[in-house]
């Protein structure tokens, strides 16, 4: 295993997480959101999270990975200043 993938996968797992728990609270705080809909959100977010990170580590090319990374750290920032 190539040292950047794990670099790059952890990044993206750690911006991720963020996006997921993020992801959750926006559909709380709409207004007729139910416990189901936020759960779905958060299972639907944290899957693409899932597949993200195992193509990290496996196939994505490098440029392609730090593009991933970057639009999930840039959503993870935009969303954290406009709350």
């Amino acid at each position: 295993m190539q040292a950047w993938r794990v670099i790059a996968t952890v990044v993206l797992a750690v911006a991720g997480f963020v996006l997921v728990l993020l992801t959750m609270a926006k559909t709380r705080d709409r207004r007729e959101a139910t416990s189901g809909t936020v759960a779905l959100a958060g299972a639907i977010s944290f899957t693409i999270l899932v597949v993200l990170c195992v193509l990290t580590l496996t196939v994505l090319a490098p440029l392609a990975t730090w593009i991933v990374v970057g639009v999930v750290a840039a959503a993870v920032t935009v969303m954290l200043l406009a709350s």
